[in-house]
């Protein structure tokens, strides 16, 4: 058992650590404090986590059902020194709202993710077996920014056709809330800015039909027409015990291309995640991009097979383990126990899933836009000179294709567009050019991650992250 990672020694008087210490992934605090900083993780990953599938058209139930199934996957494929939780990635929303606007069903959704999730899993045993170089020549920096940044920024349109005409002041007052919260609060509260605005907008919505009555607006449809702004009708309707919704994968080419550019960004995702828990940790985990990569694959293909969302490894936690120094892996069993029984409440899913539209119009203009700032944000951390039309040309061109939707008629029944044919054009442009392009303008480029380089500058051939 002590192999899979699932034993603990007792730190201290398993109590409070001494003032400096950390309490290792192999190490727990006593059971009663285990649980408490898993419900602690739980409320952490709670905002997006099921922010996300609500989003993406998906029972909010199932995907906080999950999330707690993934972790427990990641930790006993990384042998409990890899302490993160998976919940659901929001870099599939504008994937999900391109397929549905297409005609797409949830079917077809959670299929063409599916897809994903095993390329991931496939990705990551390739980089345990010949180490990170391999992703980094594929996919630099301004590939790997401009591609998070094209599918963050796709979504403009959802939240400008579909959510924000719902009720628009609800919406502004949720996005000038969501906003101060999201500057103005420290420490946890700050990470749950996002929840906070949701709860915020929840109870807006439901004061103003208390005082002004049902709204005159799209609600879902392209018609206006009369109804509330909260409404809870199907929250007394469902059961307090029970078991979510399941339902099968449906695979359609057409999906799985506007699908498939996502995983560009949870390699760049699960790479930093993994460096920055080593620098916490101080324990080296070269080794285990790989294998946690692959991880994240085998989760998200266990989650979508039956009907769930994708999965990822959370930054919101990373962040509750920063500041309580505590990176017990034993904390995230609890939480996964904990994510469990949430999803065995339908009640629960039907409060989520009665959230007003105009509610999610004032999130989605900071966090779609958030988003796709983690894109530039990318090329920042790595230096990446815009200046050089080696870099300007490809990432441009894919970014505006990407945004504004173009498409590429190839026949009668085939045809790439938006997220697809953006990332196309970033990843082929870019090493087409460079190919061509003149000696001067092939500047050395950074590594994916700025931690990355040090797994291959020490490793040597064979050793990347992995290896051995």
């Amino acid at each position: 058992m002590g192999g899979l990672g699932v034993r603990w020694t007792l730190h201290g008087d398993g109590k409070t650590p001494a003032p400096g210490a950390v309490v290792r992934p192999d190490e727990r605090l006593s059971w009663p404090r285990t649980f408490g900083l898993g419900a602690q993780h739980v409320v952490a990953m709670f905002g997006a986590s099921f922010v996300a599938p609500v989003l993406m058209g998906l029972d909010p139930n199932l995907a906080i059902m999950m999330s707690g199934v993934a972790t427990a996957v990641f930790l006993l494929a990384t042998r409990g020194r890899v302490p993160s939780y998976l919940g659901c990635s929001l870099s599939f929303v504008g994937v999900a709202a391109t397929i549905r606007a297409s005609g797409g069903t949830s079917a077809t959704v959670t299929g063409a993710v599916l897809v994903v999730g095993a390329v991931l899993f496939l990705v990551g045993l390739t980089v345990r077996r010949f180490g990170a170089r391999i992703i980094h020549a594929a996919m630099p920096p301004v590939v790997t920014g401009a591609v998070v940044m094209l599918i963050g920024f796709n979504l403009a349109p959802v939240t400008a056709s579909t959510y924000w005409p719902q009720d628009q002041w609800t919406a502004l007052l949720v996005m000038l809330f969501t906003g101060l919260a999201v500057v103005c609060l420290r420490g946890f509260f700050s990470r749950i800015a996002i929840f906070l605005g949701l709860v915020f907008g929840y109870v807006l919505s439901w004061v103003l039909d208390l005082v002004f009555g049902k709204i005159h607006s799209p609600a879902g449809g392209a018609e206006a027409v009369d109804h509330w702004r909260l409404d809870l009708s199907g929250v007394a309707d469902a059961d307090w015990i029970g078991l979510p919704s399941f339902h099968a994968p449906a695979f359609e080419w057409s999906a799985i291309l506007v699908a498939l550019p996502v995983v560009i960004a949870l390699i760049a995702e699960n790479a930093g995640h993994v460096k920055a828990v080593g620098e916490m940790t101080g324990d080296s985990l070269d080794d285990k991009l790989g294998t946690a990569i692959a991880a994240d694959g085998a989760a998200s293909v266990l989650s979508t097979a039956v009907g769930g969302p994708p999965n990822t490894t959370y930054s919101e936690n990373i962040g509750v383990m920063a500041a309580t120094r505590v990176y017990s892996t034993a904390a995230y069993w609890a939480a996964a126990c904990f994510a469990l029984l949430f999803g065995l409440c339908p009640k629960f899913g039907a409060v989520v899933a009665a959230i007003p539209g105009g509610v999610l119009g004032g999130i989605t203009v900071i966090l779609y836009g958030m988003i796709g700032l983690l894109g530039a944000q990318i090329w920042l951390n790595a230096g990446v000179d815009l200046r050089n039309p080696l870099n300007l040309v490809p990432a441009a061109a894919g970014i505006i294709i990407g945004v504004g939707g173009v498409s590429l008629k190839i026949s009668d029944n085939f045809e790439l567009g938006g997220i697809a044919l953006g990332t196309l054009v970033v990843i082929t442009g870019y090493h087409v050019l460079r190919a061509f392009a003149p000696a001067h303008l092939k500047t050395q480029e950074p590594l994916l991650d700025e931690g990355t380089s040090r797994y291959d500058a020490e490793g040597g051939p064979g050793r990347g992250p992995g290896a051995g």
